[in-house]
């Protein structure tokens, strides 16, 4: 990159430098030329007041030859027919007629004219600028070698040679100061990033002079960041994943032992009192209700998470739904102790029935569990801004900080041992999660230890969902 860098830049100023030579050698010969042009003119003008058009002019022109420094230079005297009247250089039956010259064509259209040709009577080039007399029917011409910017170059060649050689030298130390100044702060990067040995937070770049490098180290940084997050994140749900299978292995487990040791003692005949096979019964449907209903609790997330279920949607009468989930629950809350309020607004939302029942069975059932005798639940639904707004609160026993950011998660319990106890199996919050994920909507809890809980879920009434 930095030889590409010092490659470019010394082509760009030799390009600079030779074009700039050539604007310089256009615009001076043009400079030249015009200050030449207005030179000669005025020399004409004042020849053409002392001139004697009445006299011997061919004498006349004799006696200018001296003045005009023996260089080739010469003064000619045209008429208005372009017949040559007399030359400082050249007899008159030598030379042929001049009116087709431009300068003499421009002089008696406008007064004066200048052309740049090769002499064929001197076999040089030559400068001609022509003034029309004003005080005679003539045009007069002077003539004088011209090589324009050219007769100048021997004396600007070695000045240009070394304001060359300067540039060149100079150009060559700032570019390769420059070109380091670019490619360091790009090799610390590149140093920095080869150091990374997995930890992607090691990464950190010193602010340089330049706002896009400086772009580029912070995105660098910003990308590790992510990778860091990102990993973190991979990590987080293979233990999750891995606690999940735990946790439901366990939970398994524990209904299926209890199912196998009640039927064996029931297949063993040890039993033969018929009350204790009919609680022994009653315990192996217990757990496998228990077993059945966790097992469904993990199908619905997983159906919630994979979203390729084929969900059926209706209008839910949510006041309806509500009645009955209540009804549904009284035997639990009169067994708790615990008094449910519902305020309902008649609200209908286009969503699946079976969701909006585990939703509100779930938070409403977790109000109840976690609650103490005389407790109260209050239930508040209301249509709010085109959302659903539905709000549990209870003032059971609540929840610990520490806990608020994990409630949500697969199997996780407060309590333990209350959790068992009331037949949980540690799912409830966490199908609710993804239910409001599925709608695109949200969950705010808020808890305080022995003051209670408040649970309020956003639903878009005619939101799109999956």
């Amino acid at each position: 990159m930095r030889r590409a860098i010092l490659q470019k830049f010394i082509l760009v100023l030799f390009g600079a430098l030779i074009l700039n030579g050539l604007i310089f050698y256009m615009v001076g010969s043009r400079v030249i030329l015009n200050s030449s042009t207005r030179d000669m003119l005025y020399m004409l003008e004042v020849l053409d007041g002392s001139l004697d058009y009445e006299g011997d002019l061919a004498e006349t022109m004799k006696k200018l030859d001296p003045l005009m420094d023996g260089n080739n230079s010469r003064l000619t005297v045209i008429k208005m027919d372009g017949t040559v009247l007399a030359d400082t250089q050249a007899q008159m039956d030598e030379l042929d007629n001049h009116l087709d010259r431009k300068e003499v064509q421009d002089a008696i259209q406008t007064g004066s004219g200048y052309a740049r040709r090769r002499s064929d009577t001197l076999n040089e080039g030559m400068l001609y600028v022509a003034y029309r007399s004003k005080n005679a029917d003539v045009i007069l011409r002077a003539a004088v070698p011209y090589s324009g910017f050219q007769q100048y170059l021997p004396l600007f060649f070695p000045a240009s040679a070394l304001s060359l050689l300067v540039a060149v030298v100079g150009s060559f130390i700032v570019t390769t100061r420059l070109v380091s100044s670019i490619t360091k702060p790009l090799q610390d990067i590149a140093k920095e990033m080869l150091k990374v040995k997995g930890d992607y937070t090691e990464l950190n770049f010193e602010h340089c002079q330049y706002p896009e490098i400086n772009v580029i180290a912070d995105t660098t940084m910003k990308m590790s960041k992510n990778v860091k997050d990102y990993l973190n994140q991979i990590e987080k749900e293979r233990m999750i994943r891995q606690e999940f299978f735990s946790n439901a292995s366990h939970e398994l487990k524990t209904p299926i032992t209890s199912i196998q040791g009640y039927a064996e003692l029931l297949e063993s005949g040890m039993i033969q009192d018929e009350a204790t096979k009919a609680d022994f019964a009653s315990r192996i449907k217990k757990e496998a209700v228990r077993m059945t209903g966790l097992i469904n609790d993990i199908l619905m997330i997983s159906r919630l998470e994979s979203k390729e279920a084929e969900v059926t949607f209706s209008d839910v009468r949510i006041s309806v739904l509500l009645e009955e989930i209540v009804d549904s629950l009284k035997p639990q809350a009169a067994e708790a102790q615990v008094f449910i309020h519902v305020d309902c607004q008649p609200l209908m939302i286009h969503a699946n029935l079976q969701q909006m029942r585990e939703l509100l069975t779930n938070l409403i059932s977790n109000a109840v569990k976690y609650n103490r005798p005389g407790g109260q639940v209050w239930v508040n639904i209301r249509e709010t801004d085109g959302q659903m707004v539905i709000r549990v609160k209870d003032n059971g026993v609540g929840i610990p900080s520490d806990s608020l950011d994990r409630i949500f998660e697969r199997f996780y319990r407060v309590d333990k041992g209350r959790s068992r106890k009331q037949g949980g199996t540690g799912l409830g919050l966490s199908i609710v999660k993804h239910i409001v994920n599925f709608y695109h909507g949200t969950i705010h809890v808020s808890s305080e230890p022995d003051i209670g809980s408040e649970f309020t879920v956003f639903l878009p009434m005619n939101g799109e969902k999956g």
